[in-house]
């Protein structure tokens, strides 16, 4: 008796090159977020809130901003939470402009879902308040003690930075690297055929403006330079979406994974045209891409085959994975498993 399993064939076909660009391993040092705090009141939960004294405290203080006079110790609902707000405020951002927040209990409230954040002040390390949150909260479907709201923030104050009458500036590379800091320094000066770019150590590097460009044009031209083809590339896992982000050409090596659940088979194949005509497959399903489930595949099992004309990628097979209905942890351990085995050069950045 077989057991039933999930079983992915990715067909290599071609190789190609990826070049990344300086934007993807450096930042310009000046132009990064801030982060920002603030202490709210969540309201309109259903009994899922907390008792703790600093809540009530809290509302007996709204309340008496609003000229309503009550006594913390008669205030006796699960309906509100004490909340600990954050976000990060974008470079260059402007009044009025959205801002994604986060919120977490700090009490013992079982649920945020679908409660209502009053009005909170976000704060840089400054205390200054530079954006207003409020807004329907979504919980985390893993931890429902937190929650967000997206674009639940409302930019009130600037930050006074200008870039108009800067004449260079300053990267910071990601990682330190001799190798990366010379090749960067090296790239500059020949993309505009002169010395501008100046290796301070193995992670800075000072680049002039020259006088005939504007600094905003000065900057996309540094940053759209290419680099080889040697650079890690990266693999961004939202939690909280429960999402997967990576660029569609970052190429899988042959190799194999076997899961309890399912089976992952990548290979390298001289498959040549007239063979995907072969009546041992049938025409399957398409779901677009070029990637098509077939029921009957060629293995001796109840499974599922993918085909792909081009070379596997790791968009390839996310979306096959999904295709599958499979969960989302599974499709993130597995690419870490991938990544373990060498068969995928790239770096995981995980955002919760």
């Amino acid at each position: 008796m077989f057991i039933l399993k999930y079983f992915f064939l990715v067909v290599l076909f071609i190789s190609s090159l990826y070049s990344q660009t300086i934007k993807d391993i450096s930042n310009i040092i000046g132009i990064r977020e801030n982060q920002l705090i603030g202490y709210g009141l969540v309201v309109g939960l259903a009994g899922t809130g907390d008792k703790s004294k600093f809540t009530m405290q809290s509302l007996q203080n709204l309340l008496r901003n609003s000229y309503i006079k009550i006594p913390a110790g008669s205030i006796n609902s699960k309906n509100i939470a004490a909340v600990m707000v954050t976000g990060k405020l974008p470079p260059f951002s402007r009044q009025g402009d959205k801002v994604k927040i986060k919120v977490s209990t700090i009490g013992d409230a079982k649920s945020v879902d679908k409660g209502e954040l009053l009005i909170t002040q976000l704060k840089g390390v400054d205390g200054k308040v530079y954006a207003l949150a409020q807004g329907t909260i979504v919980a985390d479907a893993d931890n429902e003690t937190t929650g967000f709201i997206y674009d639940g923030a409302t930019v009130e104050n600037e930050i006074d930075f200008s870039l108009k009458d800067e004449d260079s500036i300053r990267l910071s590379l990601l990682k330190s690297s001799a190798k990366n800091a010379d090749l960067i320094q090296t790239k500059i000066n020949k993309k505009f055929g002169r010395k501008l770019a100046t290796a301070l150590d193995t992670r800075t590097i000072d680049v002039i403006k020259p006088p005939e460009m504007s600094i905003v044009k000065f900057i996309a031209l540094v940053e759209g330079i290419e680099l080889d083809s040697s650079f890690k590339k990266k693999i961004i896992i939202d939690m909280n979406r429960k999402s997967v982000i990576t660029g569609g050409d970052i190429i899988i090596d042959p190799v194999t994974i076997a899961r309890d659940s399912f089976t992952i088979r990548i290979k390298k194949s001289p498959l040549k045209d007239n063979q995907w005509r072969d009546e041992k497959l049938n025409k399957g399903v398409d779901v677009g891409d070029g990637v098509k489930i077939v029921d009957k595949p060629v293995v001796d099992i109840n499974n599922a085959r993918i085909d792909t004309r081009a070379q596997p990628t790791v968009s390839d097979l996310v979306r096959a994975m999904k295709v599958m209905k499979l969960p989302m942890t599974e499709i993130i351990d597995t690419l870490k498993m991938i990544k373990e085995l060498g068969a995928i050069d790239v770096e995981f950045e995980i955002r919760g």
